[in-house]
Formats: C-alpha cells, sequence, structure tokens
C-alpha cells in the first residue's frame, strides 16, 4: 500500500467512524422529549430507559472517532482539539453530566432531584449535536489558527499550531453556514430519536405522539438541509495545487461532487433512505423507520466529509493564513503508523458483530408502560 493509499483509507474510516456517531445521537435527539409536556411522566421513562439502553454506544463512538482522528491526522487533532477546545470541552461536558444523569436519575440518594438531571439530558441533546454539526461545518468555512512546523525544533517553544482568536473556537458561531449545520444537525437527530422511540416503545398513546414530534421537525430540517447544501455549491472552496500551495477555488465543492461519480450515488441513496425514513415514520405505519433514516444518515455524513477531504481540498482551512490550512497529506501520521493501524483496523468487523449482537439482545422486548412500575427498574 502507498502512502496516499493508506492517508486515504484513513480518512475513509474517519468519515464512517462520524456517519455512526451522528447516526447514534439519536439518544441525544430522544432525550429532547423529556422536555415535552404533552408526556405523561411514564412516558418520559419509557424514553428515558429506551435511550438509557443505548447511550453507552454514542459515547464509545465518540471517543472512538476522536481517537481514531488523533492517531491517523495527529495535526488536525492538535490543531482543533487543543485550539478550539471550548467547544470540545462543552461537549465533553454534557456527556459527562448525560453519564451522571444515567446513573443516578433515579437513585434515592438523587439530592439534586430528577429535574436537574432532566435538565442536563436536555441541555445535552440540544448541545451535543449543535456543537458537532458547527465544528464539522468550519471544514467548509475555515478556523483561525496558524501552522509553523518549524516550531518543534524550538526547545522554548515547541508549539505547532497557534490559535488565533481568544474565542478558541467559539468564534464558529459567527459562520452562519456553520450554525446552519449544527441546527440542521439538531433537528437530525431530534427526528432520528422519535422514530428509534417508535420502533422501541410498545405504547399507542406515544407512539402517535412520536410521529407528530418528526413531523414537527420535518419542514425546519428539509429548510435548513437544503439552505446548508445550496450554499456549499456556490461557495468557494479551499483547494490544493499539486506543489500544495492553498487557494480560493470558485465552486469547488460543487465541483469536488461532479469528479466523484461514487459519492453523488452515495449522496441520492443517503438522502432517499432517510426520506424513506421519515416519511413512513411520520405518515405510515411502520414502525422501523428508524433503520432506512439511520442508515442514510451515516452516508450523508461520509459524504460530507469526502467533499471536505478528497480531490486536493484542504479539510481543515485557515482563514487566518491560507498555507497553514490541513489536507490529508501534511496533517496524516507516517508511513509506518498508518500501516501498523490498518492492520488494527481488521479487527473492526468483529467490534461492530459484537455492537450489533449487543443491540440485539438489549432491544429484543419492547419497553412497556408496566415495565416502569418495576422497582428494579434502572432508569
Amino acid at each position: 500500500m502507498t502512502y496516499e493509499l493508506l492517508q486515504d483509507y484513513w480518512f475513509i474510516l474517519v468519515a464512517l467512524l462520524a456517519g455512526l456517531l451522528v447516526a447514534l445521537m439519536f439518544v441525544q435527539g430522544a432525550n429532547l422529549q423529556l422536555g415535552n409536556r404533552n408526556l405523561t411522566e411514564t412516558q418520559k421513562r419509557m424514553v428515558l430507559n429506551a435511550t438509557g439502553r443505548k447511550w453507552e454506544l454514542t459515547f464509545t463512538t465518540l471517543v472512538t472517532f476522536g481517537g481514531a482522528f488523533f492517531a491517523s491526522f495527529p495535526l488536525f487533532y492538535s490543531t482543533s482539539f487543543g485550539g478550539a477546545y471550548w467547544v470540545w470541552v462543552l461537549l465533553l461536558i454534557t456527556f459527562v453530566f448525560q453519564a451522571v444523569a444515567y446513573e443516578f436519575h433515579s437513585k434515592k440518594e438523587n439530592l439534586l432531584g430528577m429535574k436537574t438531571f432532566r435538565f442536563a439530558l436536555i441541555a445535552n441533546g440540544a448541545l451535543a449535536p449543535f456543537l458537532v454539526g458547527t465544528a464539522v461545518g468550519t471544514f467548509f468555512c475555515g478556523s483561525n489558527f496558524t501552522v509553523d512546523k518549524m516550531a518543534i525544533a524550538n526547545p522554548s517553544a515547541p508549539i505547532i499550531s497557534s490559535w488565533g482568536s481568544g474565542w478558541h473556537g467559539l468564534e464558529a458561531l459567527a459562520q452562519p453556514h456553520a450554525v446552519l449545520l449544527g441546527l440542521g444537525l439538531v433537528c437530525l437527530t431530534a427526528i432520528l430519536g422519535g422514530l428509534f422511540v417508535l420502533n422501541t416503545v410498545d405504547d399507542i398513546d406515544l407512539e402517535h405522539r412520536m410521529r407528530r414530534t418528526v413531523r414537527g421537525f420535518l419542514l425546519p430540517f428539509l429548510c435548513l438541509l437544503i439552505s446548508w447544501t445550496a450554499i456549499l455549491l456556490i461557495k468557494p472552496g479551499f483547494a490544493v495545487a499539486e506543489d500544495g500551495t492553498v487557494y480560493m477555488e470558485d465552486f469547488k465543492y460543487l465541483g469536488n461532487l461532479l469528479e466523484m461519480p461514487v459519492v453523488i450515488v452515495m449522496l441520492a441513496a443517503g438522502t432517499a433512505l432517510i426520506l424513506y425514513g421519515i416519511f413512513t415514520g411520520a405518515f405510515g405505519k411502520s414502525k422501523s423507520g428508524f433503520w432506512p433514516a439511520a442508515g442514510g444518515t451515516v452516508l450523508v455524513v461520509m459524504v460530507i466529509f469526502f467533499l471536505a477531504g478528497f480531490c486536493n481540498t484542504a479539510f481543515y482551512p485557515s482563514n487566518e493564513d491560507l498555507q497553514s490550512s490541513l489536507t490529508i497529506r501534511n496533517s496524516s501520521s507516517s508511513y509506518f503508523t498508518l500501516k501498523v493501524m490498518s492492520w488494527v483496523s481488521l479487527f473492526i468487523p468483529f467490534v461492530v458483530a459484537y455492537i450489533a449482537y449487543a443491540w440485539y439482545s438489549m432491544g429484543r422486548k419492547k419497553i412497556t408502560a408496566e415495565e416502569m412500575d418495576n422497582k428494579e427498574n434502572k432508569y
């Protein structure tokens, strides 16, 4: 395997993990329902127990995604996680609060009360997808950083990456295009959450309310998705010349899409699956809309990463210094590291098979209102 092929291979794996992460954030989307005043206390407990059986998979995928990015593209990891740290710190804080909330929500020794922990879960449900979506949005808008690889030889200040804004990542909130993606991701995870509850819980009234929830988020999601995509396809992009020079190119991302027929097919299939899952869940009688919608989400997120990184494009562009922009070629690990990790990656199918089995084992029995009366119920 050549060095470039290994770099592409690991970027594809990172994109796949990103897609799985977004699909698994149905947990966050479903937990938004804990603030729904139209749900009874029992129904909220049913939602909480539905997500409580799966939230660890989402958190594990988040950690795996970060670890894969760190191992394969360490310069991106050090630049983004070390510079835009307020975004990632806030994200991790919401996940920590989520874990604590699941553990102590229904415990007798819960001194803060159920409402406090439910608020933590709702905050995680809104902030986590918004922060992730906005952070990914900066792949196309740029961030304020500079990179000087020669600084590693300076014993007094061996700092390669420097952030050019005191906001340390929060300045992305001033990028409307990035914010659109963040808001769109909130709507998408809310839809996936409603479809998941519909698939997992056996309660006719809750079923009707989840279909109504999916319908309620459908129009905002479509407006945000169409707006973000339209802006992306007409905006200039961060192109990379053969000598590594980064420059602005008109309609760059539209050109990337047209240059990769496979990605066009992935985008069409992913969009079709998402819409099929949404419409069968919102307007039909099916309870299985979650599965095509989740699968389509994985494909669409992978397409977003491919448009950002392939076809000689800087996937993490710098607005502070254009030539500091990070590409697949200049931010990856060494050939030896990528090669060794590629052998390790062959175990991924076995891990996925184990997760699928665990998912199946935990979800064989539908959650019912009668189950909530069980004192041994964890959540």
